[in-house]
């Protein structure tokens, strides 16, 4: 749903009668079938620090971290589409199977095709197991969303809104190999969903980026129960540009506002992403992650770090006055309030 906006702090106490007018894509059911992925990804299940990508080689450190998941609301044509995640044309050819068995090892692409697909609905379920498009909050991007694989020939991946669609790209270490790139990539389809257009400036880019960070080891966590050093986004991902310990980023860095902004989005968002993870240390993932997403409605394209955080105490309030008050500090804390 592009571009829906609500007063996300009054739904928190009258959900039912506000979002009746927000559609919600109901799930199918639809077909399960079985995958073989990273979960989250090979250095946060083995903690080694010197796995390798080895041009996609398949060796026995890394073999030892696949994991036979699940794969859920599947569409039965036999390729990875359903109801929360589609992996469009590939350059390659696109996983198929008349038994809905993908297992695929990472020397064949097919291997991210089943992470994306499966990280993607995996979040999508988990957002809406906090309520969105069930009955209490309105839906956040339930739709099937688009995802390409490898078709971006840089190390780099992103988000396009003009046409819904997350390409993920290739180089070192390819960048659907690690869940927490697929899910920070996520992230930004989630806010244009919310927020048609969101990122016009450079601090709401900032918090596009550092919802993104936030949002990828949040999920990331919950879904795998993974607890090796959370708030480090895309260990793996990074092993081809970082020193080790690798991160791409982290959302605990001690940085403040105004004093350590750069200019830069990426780097602006590790002050939103810490203020962000401090409310999820306060309050816990679920409660958290439910205020976060619900206050992004009240969000401005072009918003500001002070009134987007301003819209989040208000959301926060209609939790009670303790969970107002953890995210009023951790926003204070930051300099932000």
């Amino acid at each position: 749903m592009r571009g829906v906006r609500i007063a996300a702090a009054a739904l928190v106490l009258a959900g039912a009668v506000a979002t009746a007018a927000v559609a919600a894509k109901p799930p199918s059911g639809g077909s399960i079938g079985t995958g073989q992925v990273f979960f989250p990804n090979p250095v946060a299940t083995s903690g080694n620090q010197n796995l390798t990508d080895q041009k996609d080689a398949e060796y026995p450190e890394l073999t030892a971290e696949y994991e036979t998941v699940v794969l859920t609301n599947l569409d039965g044509s036999g390729y990875l589409r359903g109801d929360w995640a589609n992996i469009r044309s590939e350059t390659g050819n696109p996983a198929y199977s008349q038994t809905n068995t993908f297992v695929y090892g990472r020397n064949d692409d097919r291997f991210e095709q089943v992470m994306a697909y499966h990280w993607v609905t995996e979040a999508q379920k988990y957002i809406r197991s906090l309520g969105f498009g069930t009955g209490t909050y309105p839906a956040v991007n339930a739709e099937s969303q688009d995802l390409r694989i490898n078709q971006w020939g840089l190390d780099n991946s992103f988000s396009w809104d003009k046409h819904d669609l997350i390409r993920l790209g290739k180089g070192g270490v390819d960048d659907a190999e690690d869940a927490e790139v697929i899910l920070h990539e996520y992230g930004h389809a989630i806010h244009d969903s919310q927020v048609a257009g969101f990122g016009t400036s450079l601090e709401a880019g900032s918090i596009g980026e550092g919802f993104g960070d936030y949002w990828a080891v949040t999920v990331a966590s919950v879904i795998s129960g993974n607890g090796y050093d959370l708030p480090c986004v895309a260990d793996w991902d990074s092993v081809s540009y970082t020193p080790a310990p690798h991160c791409l980023r982290r959302v605990d860095e001690d940085k403040q506002y105004p004093d350590d902004v750069a200019g830069e989005v990426h780097a602006d968002g590790e002050i939103w992403s810490r203020a962000l993870w401090d409310i999820r240390v306060a309050l816990g993932a679920t409660k958290a992650d439910t205020i976060i997403l619900l206050a992004q409605f009240d969000f401005a394209s072009d918003t500001s770090f002070a009134a987007a955080a301003a819209a989040t105490v208000a959301v926060a309030q209609g939790f009670g006055v303790a969970e107002a008050a953890a995210v009023q500090t951790a926003f204070e804390a930051r300099g932000i309030l």
